[in-house]
């Protein structure tokens, strides 16, 4: 009976998403260099329902409830424009624009929006601050009132939007079929990876059909390098030939060159990027001091939960392979010295202590990335063993190098996380 609620849980899906419409997009005309690369700026403007006036019920006075538009540029954000909300609930953004590319819009970190930022005014009104007593983090899709450019951000956002329930419904239908923990992650698995292929055929369809419309290129990151070659170079031929000497082209090339260059350096069996950092006592500590040890790294916060939790795995491993050439070593990225101390003495890990003083900016980069716990093994030599462990992952990876065990080449990259990219 379980599988068979699954199976009609497939089927849904298939159809999950039947309301989402495309629309084709005409073909634009060229336009010359100096039209395309000009600076200029946009005005974003809406109106937001919900803020902390009359809804903050805390002990605390209520932060300052901002709007504010930023840039990934790698792993790094870059605020551009900020502004305050008014009295009637309103606001106005002015932004910048040197080169066009995608920008995300914020709403007092409650709700935000991925908007292509160039030449088309916008309005957004958001929902903002979550209202109800149980607040989790789910908020409504926000609809770009704009042109064609961001009228294709619409639809990409609508398919990431429903993806994202889609991925909520699958989590929440196999959890409650109770199964065990084998079968459990097995269909978990298989209908994630349906759904991630169900969301990129509805990327490539868009692409196809908007190869003209310079915003296209915000949905470039989600297809593969590999499997969509051949339709990732045929929109950009398509895109030069409508718009000759637009930047943003040679922007996206660089950046596809620049994250496959970084991605093939942090392969498995190529050297550790390095670093030195203080320690509790303020003695500084370098990687490379350690090269002659496996030594497992743990990139962590005091405020990161998960973090915290994965500290009593590492501790149980210290205890198995402390004594067999294996040094641990936690590195905070924690923005306030005195938070990483006191969560440091809390958890009272035996083992060496540091504290990346730029809040984990230089390592978020060399290391690329963007979520922890971030744990990775290095070998003896100072080569990368493995990357991204967690659980008893953790305790296979060690027990492999110390056996010598050949670490694991790296899988075919299907595509390049939005995140990565700094358009």
């Amino acid at each position: 009976m379980k599988f068979r609620i699954l199976s009609l849980l497939v089927v849904s899906l298939l159809v999950f998403d039947a309301s989402a419409k495309v629309r084709k997009t005409k073909k634009a005309a060229p336009a010359t260099t100096e039209q395309q690369n000009a600076p200029s700026q946009i005005t974003i403007k809406g109106k937001v329902q919900f803020t902390y006036k009359g809804y903050w019920n805390y002990d605390q006075p209520a932060p300052e409830f901002k709007m504010t538009v930023y840039q990934y540029e790698g792993t790094q954000k870059k605020v551009y424009a900020e502004a305050d909300i008014d009295d009637n609930n309103e606001y106005t953004l002015t932004l910048p624009i040197a080169t066009p590319g995608v920008y995300t819009v914020d709403c007092g970190h409650w709700q935000s929006v991925r908007v292509w930022g160039e030449d088309e005014d916008l309005t957004i009104n958001f929902r903002g601050f979550d209202t109800a007593r149980v607040k989790i983090k789910n908020p409504p899709y926000v609809y770009i009132q704009g042109g064609p450019k961001n009228e294709l951000m619409n639809q990409y956002n609508f398919c990431s939007y429903r993806n994202y329930q889609s991925m909520i419904a699958i989590s929440k239908a196999v959890y409650n079929a109770k199964l065990e923990e084998a079968p459990r992650a097995a269909i978990n698995g298989a209908l994630f990876e349906y759904n991630s292929d169900d969301f990129k055929a509805r990327v490539r369809y868009l692409v196809e059909h908007n190869d003209t419309l310079t915003s296209v290129l915000a949905l470039l990151p989600t297809l593969s390098q590999e499997d969509d070659k051949a339709l990732i170079d045929n929109t950009l031929n398509n895109l030069s030939a409508a718009h000759p000497g637009y930047a943003p082209i040679q922007k996206y090339k660089d950046d596809i060159a620049k994250a496959k260059a970084q991605r093939e350096r942090l392969n498995n069996g190529n050297p550790a990027p390095a670093f030195t950092y203080p320690q509790i006592d303020g003695k500084m500590l370098s990687l490379a001091d350690l090269k002659g040890k496996i030594v497992l790294v743990d990139f962590w916060a005091s405020w990161c939960g998960p973090c915290r939790k994965e500290i009593v795995n590492l501790k149980k491993y210290y205890e198995e392979f402390k004594d067999k050439g294996v040094e641990f070593l936690s590195v905070s990225i924690d923005a306030d010295k005195d938070a990483w101390l006191k969560a440091a003495e809390e958890e009272n890990m035996p083992w060496l202590q540091m504290h990346a003083t730029d809040g984990g900016k230089k390592l978020m980069s060399d290391y690329q990335f963007g979520g922890i716990p971030f744990i990775v093994l290095i070998d003896a030599n100072g080569n990368l063993y493995a990357k991204g462990l967690r659980g008893e992952a953790i305790r296979t990876a060690i027990q492999n190098a110390i056996n010598g065990v050949a670490p694991e080449k790296p899988a075919p990259r299907k595509s390049i996380s939005m995140g990565a990219m700094s358009m």
